[in-house]
Formats: C-alpha cells, sequence, structure tokens
C-alpha cells in the first residue's frame, strides 16, 4: 500500500515540478547556486549494489578520498530505486534536495523540465575536463535534443540475461536462451521442487518501464507518438505488456512474491539459487558481493522474438545507465562541480565501474582490461548494436509512474491468482493514459 500511494505522489509532484523550478537554498550566481556552505557537500546515490550497506562500502573510501584532496566533506544518502524518483521530484519543488545526485538517465529530459538542475553548458563541461571526454551512446541520454544537457553520465550499462549455469546443467539445458519462446521453455523446466524460472521487480516502477519498453519495441510499439504525445494503448504496447505479465500469469515461471518485489531481492534470490534466470543490468560484481562465485552463471544478449538481437524489432535491451546531477541551488557551487569532475575522472571512473560491474562512459577509462571480460562483453555489444533509448521527452518520468504502476498493478493480479486479458491489461493503460499531462 506505501508504494502505491507513492506513486501516485509522483504523478502529482511531478505536474507541480514541471510547472515550478526549484527555489530556496542559497543565492544565485548565474542561476547556478552559491558558496555558501564551501566545505560541505550533500550527495544521494542510487542503489547499484546488491544492498544500500554495499554502496556505502564502495562508495565511502571513495568520498574520503575526494574529501582529502579537497577538504571538503561528503555527507552521503543512498537511496533505494523505489524510491529515488518520488524523492527527487518532491526535492524539485521544495527546492530542499542534495547538492549532486545520482539520476537514471531516462528521467534527464523530464528533471531537466523542472528547470531544477544545473544546465551542463560548454563552461560548466569545461570545468570537469571537457564534453568530448565522454562516449556519444551516453551523452544522448542527458536531455533533451537542442538544450544544454541536465547531467553528466556516471555508469553505462544494458540489460543481459544471467543464468544459473548448475540449474541449466541439471535440467539438461545446454545453451542459454535466444528468444522468449525458448525462454520460456526453459523456465518450465527449471520452475519446480520451491525454484522459479526467472526473476522480476514486480513492484520497481522503473524496471517494469524498462522490461515493457524492450517488449514494445519487439512488438513495434513505442509508447509515445514521433511530436510526444502519449500513445500507451496501441496493439502493439498492449500485446507487449501482456506478454511480460503473462511469464507470471500463463508461463508460471515468475514466482508470485515477485510482484512485491523492489529492492533487488530477485537477484539476491538468483545468487542463492532460488532462481534460474534473471534479466538486469550489470549484474556481475553485485553477484560476487553476494558470495556467487563466476563459475556459476553465465551471461547472453537478452531474448528476442526470434532471430539474434539487432535493430529495429530485434531491439533487447534500453540504454541504460545513471548520470550524475547538480541542483542549481546549491550551497556548494564550485565545490559541486569539483565532486562531478572528480567522480568521472579516468581514475575514478575505473574503479566505480569495476565495483559495479559497469562499463565506463569516459573514454579513457574503457581500456582498461576489466571492461573486456565475459562480464561487460555482451554489455558492450549490446549498447553498440541493439539497444534503444526510451524516449527523452519531459513527461518520461510521469510515463515511468503512470505506465510502471499499471504493470505493478497486474503482476499483483496474476500474484494473486485474478485473470490477465487483453481488456484488462489496455484498461490499466488508458487510466495510465489519462494520468498523463494535458497537451
Amino acid at each position: 500500500m506505501r508504494r502505491i500511494r507513492a506513486a501516485a505522489i509522483g504523478a502529482v509532484t511531478l505536474s507541480l515540478a514541471l510547472a515550478a523550478s526549484a527555489c530556496g537554498g542559497g543565492s544565485s550566481t548565474d542561476g547556478g547556486g552559491s558558496n555558501d556552505s564551501p566545505k560541505t557537500l550533500t550527495y544521494w546515490a542510487s542503489n547499484q549494489g546488491a544492498s544500500i550497506t554495499v554502496d556505502k562500502k564502495v562508495l565511502k573510501p571513495e568520498l574520503d578520498k575526494f574529501e582529502k584532496q579537497t577538504g571538503i566533506r561528503v555527507k552521503l544518502e543512498v537511496i533505494p530505486w523505489s524510491e529515488l524518483l518520488n524523492r527527487i521530484l518532491t526535492a524539485t519543488t521544495s527546492g530542499q534536495g542534495p547538492d549532486v545526485l545520482n539520476i537514471g538517465n531516462t528521467w534527464s529530459a523530464s528533471l531537466q523540465a523542472s528547470g531544477a538542475l544545473l544546465p551542463w553548458d560548454t563552461k560548466n563541461f569545461g570545468s570537469i575536463g571537457g564534453k568530448d571526454r565522454f562516449v556519444d551512446s551516453a551523452l544522448g541520454s542527458t536531455g533533451a535534443q537542442g538544450e544544454d544537457p541536465a547531467a553528466v553520465p556516471l555508469y553505462s550499462m544494458a540489460y543481459a540475461l544471467y543464468y544459473n549455469t548448475k540449474m541449466f546443467a541439471d535440467a539438461g539445458i545446454s545453451k542459454p536462451p535466444a528468444t522468449w519462446d525458448e525462454l520460456v521453455a526453459d523456465g518450465k523446466k527449471l520452475s519446480k521442487d520451491g525454484k522459479w524460472g526467472l526473476g522480476a521487480e514486480g513492484a520497481n516502477l522503473s524496471e517494469n518501464i524498462h522490461q515493457v519498453f524492450v517488449f514494445a519495441k519487439q512488438h513495434g510499439a513505442d509508447f509515445f507518438t514521433a511530436d510526444g504525445k502519449p500513445d500507451f494503448t496501441s496493439e502493439g504496447a498492449v500485446t507487449a505488456i501482456k506478454q511480460y505479465v503473462d511469464l507470471m500469469a500463463k508461463d508460471k515461471i515468475i514466482a508470485p512474491g515477485n510482484a512485491e518485489y523492489a529492492q533487488n531481492q530477485s537477484l539476491s534470490d538468483f545468487a542463492k539459487g532460488k532462481t534460474a534466470m534473471v534479466l538486469w543490468q550489470t549484474a556481475s560484481a553485485t553477484l560476487a558481493s553476494l558470495g556467487m562465485k563466476d563459475d556459476e552463471w553465465g551471461v547472453a544478449p537478452a531474448p528476442v522474438r526470434s532471430g539474434t538481437p539487432g535493430s529495429g524489432t530485434s531491439v533487447n535491451s534500453m540504454v541504460a545507465g545513471i548520470n550524475l546531477a547538480v541542483f542549481k541551488n546549491t550551497d556548494n557551487h564550485d565545490g559541486a562541480l569539483k565532486f562531478v569532475k572528480f567522480m568521472t575522472s579516468d581514475a575514478e571512473q575505473k574503479i566505480l565501474n569495476k565495483a559495479y560491474g559497469s562499463i565506463p562512459p569516459v573514454k579513457a577509462a574503457q581500456s582498461d582490461p576489466a571492461f573486456n571480460t565475459k562480464a561487460t562483453a555482451a554489455l558492450r555489444e549490446t549498447l553498440a548494436k541493439s539497444a534503444a533509448a526510451l524516449p527523452q521527452v519531459a513527461d518520461e518520468s510521469q510515463f515511468e509512474t503512470s505506465v510502471g504502476t499499471a504493470v505493478k498493478e497486474l503482476l499483483a493480479d496474476a500474484a494473486g491468482g485474478r485473470p490477465v486479458t487483453t481488456e484488462s491489461v489496455k484498461a490499466k493503460l488508458e487510466k495510465a493514459q489519462q494520468q498523463m499531462p494535458a497537451k
């Protein structure tokens, strides 16, 4: 109940955020905050690892290093993905946010439209070494085209299929599935004796969107028209969402309890051998932290409808990633820029992306051998050939809230044994579209 209410709050807050820029904080310095508190920074980090505790272990030594170099103490808060968007949207309207924060790259244009984030113009990019240090695909998800980016790329990611090699061998499955039909067939062989074929984070709105976006692309559908208007009820979109929910409702390869997962529990189940497969962004480092050995799991491109991943309907991932943003009304403008420069330095990019198993969006850092292993090869291949960016439109985060909630409710119906039909899917999507801001 709490998460459902939080999603509703996010919907209301976004409409307010787009109507007013952030207020409060420090005095304005060319629209870029002040330096009233030069010795401290508040940083909201997203939950990238297996738990918030893991993230603190990764980040604390680096923040201590930054403090030693600059004399600036960083107050860290790691926020679960199930809460992060609502926290940010509330901060954009109240003005009571952090100095620096992680944002999902899909939210860049929405948060940019709120006016609350510092624009990364030529001068600001120059302060961190220049825009050309970053790969183009990562820069493509930093805000609306034709405007200065709202954030700087921090971690680059793509979805892949992780599978338990022992569970596959025990079930007589010789290779990972390449299509959804194969995945369902394998999943049914694996779903027995209290174990399940596939894991999911059914109460995580952003995760729901990432998954159904890919299914929709594979059915030739987009959730927005070319001019940015919501288009949630097309035949392809309805079919795509039903196919995803049917993995629990009809195919019964996802445990009903996964409908309540929102904080990486499905990855924990995978590491414990309770689930044989999981679709995840850059999971290798987290699996290691959960005690899973490298030879106990494999990784392959996420499935497509038929054939092999590629362009068009063979899209098998959204362009995933985390961006680093600065609140425009920060009380430590100069310190915030120093922090972004530190976090995106070649050295820190190698350390942080190794820790999380992600791919550096900084070109020079990608040369490290750590980013050319079995864990990263499939991700780099997917990003290069078969990933598509979510729409960089101002209403994207509202889309995540409304459609993500619809998918969450449909999964809850499936978990409760209630029928999931084409008509019920369409009705949920019609309601979601009605919640979008009027054009």
